[in-house]
């Protein structure tokens, strides 16, 4: 039962971190003190690493740009592509970083004050890395879906329906 209850546990916590003990182990049909005991559990083990927010950037006051960056690079010898991504990831600037299969080998996805500071962490500090072969960056230009939340303000449509 523990590892459906942890399951269980962990997909609401992805859909609300804020949702409190109580209320889970209402949701759940188990005691607070389980909850507890298995969030305590997962978070030892690894299996939860952080709590955060989702935040909507394009409603803050200051500018924030995101881009993706595809990044081809040579595998080291023993280290595979980890010891590159672990440089990479180190950067303050990058948010994410993934390896993918298909063309390029890492997704970093890197945060700047405006469009000039992530061209500059790219040209000066990602693409001139030993290991790096290529970088292609793309700028993300609005948010969609991030993380399964919509980001989009959908108006309502006040106009009356008219039918023949």
């Amino acid at each position: 039962m523990t590892v459906l209850l942890e399951a269980r546990v962990l997909e609401l916590l992805s859909q609300d971190a804020r949702v409190d003990y109580e209320t889970l182990a209402v949701m759940l049909g188990v005691t607070k003190e389980e909850i507890a005991a298995a969030v305590a559990k997962m978070e030892q083990q690894g299996l939860i690493i952080g709590y955060s927010a989702i935040v909507n950037r394009e409603k803050l006051e200051e500018e924030i740009v995101s881009a993706l960056i595809e990044v081809k690079v040579a595998p080291q010898r023993n280290q595979g592509f980890d010891a590159i991504a672990e440089l990479i990831y180190t950067f303050p600037e990058v948010k994410s970083c993934y390896l993918m299969s298909g063309t390029y080998d890492l997704m970093v996805i890197v945060e700047g004050k405006n469009i000039r500071e992530v061209a500059g962490f790219v040209s000066e500090r990602l693409s001139i890395l030993d290991n790096v072969m290529s970088c292609a960056t793309h700028f993300i230009l609005k948010r969609y879906k991030d993380n399964g939340r919509v980001f989009t303000d959908k108006e309502s449509d006040a106009r009356l329906v008219v039918s023949p």
